[in-house]
């Protein structure tokens, strides 16, 4: 936040307009300030005597207090809720508040509440990568196990059809060296 200019200064301009006579654009261009910001020090001199700055800053009361804060407490804890619910019943109730000033609201009194996943978890296949940590779940389908969706899964391995290979795959080792001819 920007500081207000020095009451010396205010003060100089103030006296160059009303006790020299210059005009608030003269005295803006002889003190390097705006013309609109020496018209505001002069008017606020005209008007209240003085022109020191008003106040800058300060702590503004929370817009949700008293009854609403008890009420909206107690809702949060009672039942499932969304922000924009929350805003909407607010204003039923007649205080007009916005998104944001709810939001900072649950966060303050920690009473948040996290959505169910749209989809229940599957029975039959695992929702996260093996291995991975068991974090945000996603929709069975859209991620199999070893691959991310980024990637496309690699060959399917190719497999030797000859009779070799079929005996190799499921028998043993002796009838296939004698298929081949070895001893």
């Amino acid at each position: 936040m920007a500081k207000p200019y020095s009451l010396d200064l205010r003060e100089r301009v103030v006296a160059a307009v009303e006790r020299e006579g210059m005009t608030r654009h003269g005295a803006a261009a002889r003190f390097g300030v705006a013309p609109s910001t020496a018209i505001g020090w002069v008017r606020r001199f005209r008007e209240s005597g003085s022109a020191a700055p008003g106040q800058m800053g300060g702590r503004r009361p929370k817009t949700i207090r008293g009854e609403h804060r008890d009420w909206l407490v107690g809702r949060c804890r009672e039942r499932d809720f969304t922000l924009r619910g929350l805003v909407v019943e607010l204003a039923e109730r007649g205080l007009k508040v916005d998104y944001r000033s709810v939001w900072e609201f649950v966060h303050a009194e920690k009473l948040s509440f996290k959505k169910k996943p749209c989809t229940p978890a599957s029975r039959i296949d695992r929702t996260w990568r093996a291995g991975a940590s068991r974090g945000r779940r996603v929709k069975v389908g859209l991620t199999r196990a070893g691959w991310c969706s980024s990637t496309r899964p690699g060959p399917r391995p190719i497999w030797r059809r000859c009779a070799v290979g079929r005996r190799a795959a499921t028998g043993s080792r002796a009838k296939r060296h004698s298929a081949i001819g070895r001893p």
